[in-house]
């Protein structure tokens, strides 16, 4: 029986966006043109959003932006409901790419080519020639891992040259080394996110395509990450979704040896260790596995993927604030606000030299060489390729990736029955 899939936010919400696109009026930010309403998420351990409004209430003394807090794993059906109820944010996040496509389409983003950007690229937020959105962030996934464990357990760092049986040989090593420390930590913590394997098995594997509806490439990474929680090194999915575990307490407070996870937990891991949600241990981070030995070592480029962070503007804003929101929008994306990001260990879409120099001048920051490979040198493919499908079959995929890791279907099970799916409900349509 065939099942129909709507895009990530449901064919109800989207309904509800292109019913709602259209209209006009103030924002949930009321009629003072003197303030902006911004969109942010885990404001108690996700600084990027205070650094933003506060500096761009520096160089704008007369207006202030106000923040207004969503669910981190939820941000998207929150914010698509406030959209439809016209009660969202004057500006607003693009968390990712996967959901770009239902914003634009559904009207509920603004036309900012007019914005003016530099030091970043707009390309993925561009469709029929105007921009929708400008990017603040660029985050690429990297491999993070606690100095300390690793000495404990008598296993080498990484430095760079690791494929994925490396990775799985290391996550071994580490868990029988950490236990005969006596200690409970694990090899590894891969958090419950489909990215944590998906978004690799995209961007390293030759001839990847979500819309091809072949689906083969995902069988070595789920091969592996199968292997490692038959053999205790990482948490199984259902420990980790039954107990709520996060990523940032698995590795801030020393339950795993390593974590691949993207450079935005930089500065949430720099911030928790200085408030205690963390523990302080000296950490470093170095480049993904990688599919092959073609992409590793310093002298090769490693691959990876991470989705641009962007901004857009609610069509709902009051006419007044419209050039103010623009003018937010063009200091989120430019230096100053690049800098400032750096500074908190934020990995700006607008880098340079100077950038660069702030993020390493960061205290707790890891200053050796490969943590500095790693930041500086890689091939960061998108997670979402922007499209009217992309949303839909990542649903479908997510269903493959609960599937396989909780051991209700074997990986080449789940393989053929996406492919069917993805044929059936999304791409014959």
């Amino acid at each position: 029986m065939k099942r129909s899939i709507a895009a990530a936010v449901g064919a109800a919400t989207l309904s509800a966006l292109l019913l709602t696109g259209c209209g006009s009026g103030d924002s949930s930010g009321g009629s003072d043109d003197k303030t902006l309403t911004l969109a942010g998420w885990s404001l108690a351990t996700t600084p990027e959003f205070k650094v933003l409004a506060d500096g761009f209430h520096a160089t704008h003394p007369d207006i202030t932006v106000e923040l207004k807090e969503y669910d981190a794993k939820n941000y998207d059906t929150q914010m698509v409901a406030d959209l439809a109820a016209g009660k969202a944010p004057d500006v607003y996040v693009q968390k990712n790419l996967k959901n770009f496509y239902t914003y634009q389409s559904g009207k509920q983003l603004l036309d900012v080519s007019d914005v003016a950007v530099t030091g970043a690229s707009t390309d993925a937020y561009k469709v029929d020639g105007k921009t929708w959105a400008v990017p603040y962030r660029q985050d690429s996934w990297v491999l993070f891992y606690n100095k300390a464990l690793f000495d404990e357990a008598k296993v080498k760092y990484p430095d760079g040259s690791w494929t994925w049986d490396d990775y799985a040989t290391a996550a071994k090593q580490l868990t029988t080394g950490l236990k005969a420390a006596n200690s409970k930590a694990l090899g590894v913590y891969e958090h419950t996110w489909q990215s944590t394997l998906q978004g690799f098995a995209l961007a390293q594997s030759p001839g990847a395509s979500l819309e091809s509806a072949d689906y083969a490439f995902l069988k070595p990474y789920y091969t592996h990450a199968v292997d490692l929680q038959n053999a205790g090194a990482q948490v199984k999915l259902g420990d980790a979704t039954t107990n709520s575990l996060t990523y940032q307490a698995q590795f801030g407070k020393q339950q795993a040896a390593m974590m691949t996870m993207g450079t935005w937990y930089i500065a949430t891991l720099l911030s928790q260790q200085t408030s205690g949600d963390a523990d302080k241990f000296e950490w470093g981070i170095a480049p993904v596995p990688q599919l092959d030995e073609s992409t590793t070592g310093t002298s090769a480029t490693p691959v990876t993927f991470g989705d641009p962070t962007g901004l857009g503007i609610n069509p709902k804003i009051s006419e007044g604030k419209i050039e103010t929101a623009k003018a937010f929008l063009a200091y989120a994306s430019g230096a100053d606000a690049a800098k400032a990001l750096a500074g908190i260990g934020i990995t700006p879409a607008n880098t340079d030299s100077a950038t660069t120099d702030a993020f390493f001048s960061v205290a707790g920051v890891p200053g050796d060489d490969v943590s500095k490979f790693a930041f500086a040198k890689h091939d960061t493919k998108p997670e979402n390729p922007v499209s009217k499908y992309t949303a839909p079959l990542q649903n479908i995929l997510n269903d493959l990736h609960t599937a396989v890791l909780s051991g209700t279907k074997d990986i080449d099970t789940a393989i053929a029955e996406a492919q069917e799916r993805a044929k059936n409900e999304v791409l014959n349509k």
